[in-house]
């Protein structure tokens, strides 16, 4: 990333941020790369979550999701589609959004040599200011995937904490819904 492109990635990112807040457009259950949703903020909640369930005789399951290299795996067509229609983005926006996330190449460079340029053809920048604020937005549909299976999802970053609780009889129903 460019030097230069930090101050303007910046100014970009309070926008979307203060539109997405104001909107309440953000996920709730998403923690990482916003105010007051912390690694600390997470694992709280989970706690809690946990806690409940065994306070009310009920017998809980963690399953723990991390996504590696996730940054690198989002697509651009669907994360522009993604921009456009969960997030209302439009006209010149949704085209900047595009011109930043397309059309980009990546090297590698070891002493004096750098290898061959190769476009990318998926992955939000490496190191950017936007990067974390863009794979949130991308995976937030993961949301409601989990909750359609009666399960309690929280996002971090790029890990996923899936949470089930049930009565110790129906300990086989949570675990074919957790393998799901």
């Amino acid at each position: 990333m460019s030097v230069l492109s930090k101050p303007l990635e910046r100014l970009v990112a309070q926008q979307l941020l203060k539109y997405l807040n104001d909107a309440k457009l953000l996920p709730k259950l998403q923690s990482a790369y916003r105010a007051h949703h912390s690694t600390e903020t997470a694992v709280l909640k989970v706690l809690a979550d946990i806690l409940r369930a065994l306070d009310s005789g009920d017998l809980a399951m963690l399953t723990l999701l991390d996504r590696s290299a996730a940054f690198d795996m989002v697509d651009h067509g669907t994360l522009i589609r993604r921009l456009e229609k969960s997030y209302g983005l439009r006209g010149h926006v949704l085209r900047w959004f595009s011109s930043y996330i397309n059309g980009r190449t990546q090297s590698v460079r070891c002493g004096p040599g750098r290898s061959t340029p190769l476009f990318l053809m998926c992955g939000v920048p490496q190191g950017s200011v936007l990067g974390p604020i863009l794979f949130p937005l991308y995976t937030a549909d993961l949301l409601p995937l989990i909750e359609r299976h009666a399960l309690l999802p929280h996002l971090y970053a790029d890990d996923t904490q899936i949470l089930g609780f049930c009565s110790p009889p129906r300990t086989a129903s949570l675990q074919e819904a957790m393998s799901i």
